[in-house]
């Protein structure tokens, strides 16, 4: 048997230029592609800490057993799919909305923000993460809905960056796909 590895396709993946992570309305036009330009309410939410994105996609399960223990069936219980990350951009306005939802925050940093922390439910909104690849290559996850589930706590320290981080998780779009991954080898 002939040997199919080759390390030219073994990467990293590192931000986009521009920004990686952007947030747009439910309704909003789905890029299909790595290379395709976002819809203009794709709001950009700046630097992510250098732990990247933990994409967590593993399904849950558990067995059948019949009388005499044998297992006759295994079958999946669950299968969440979340992303990890935190945001840095403490100053940034869509961060914030993000973070704390659009209806809580308010104003600019010129004329002075403020943001309602609350018990509101969070809602969904279509996230994407643009990344660069070894030789050459785009790789872009777009999760058609997701929401904010979960939040680490929040540190204020005279050495560490103010950071948000989140944990959104997707949900199942009409066809079933929780997110999807397009990747290109760029011109």
């Amino acid at each position: 048997m002939e040997s199919t590895v080759d390390s030219k396709k073994v990467s990293v993946a590192k931000p986009a230029k521009g920004g990686a992570v952007f947030r747009a309305p439910l309704g909003t036009k789905l890029p299909v592609s790595a290379k395709e330009a976002l819809a203009g309410e794709f709001k950009g939410l700046g630097y992510v800490s250098e732990d990247g994105v933990v994409n967590a996609n593993s399904p849950s399960g558990d067995k059948a057993k019949a009388w005499g223990g044998d297992t006759v069936v295994n079958y999946n219980t669950d299968k969440p799919d979340t992303f990890k990350f935190m945001l840095l951009e403490a100053l940034n306005v869509d961060v914030l909305k993000a973070v704390y939802g659009d209806n809580n925050v308010t104003g600019t940093l010129e004329t002075g923000i403020t943001v309602n922390a609350n018990a509101e439910d969070a809602k969904e909104y279509i996230w994407v993460f643009d990344m660069l690849l070894k030789n050459g290559a785009a790789k872009r996850l777009v999760i058609p809905s997701a929401s904010l589930t979960a939040m680490e706590d929040i540190v204020y320290k005279d050495n560490t960056p103010i950071g948000y981080g989140i944990t959104i998780s997707a949900t199942p779009d009409t066809s079933g796909n929780t997110h999807y991954e397009y990747i290109i080898k760029s011109a």
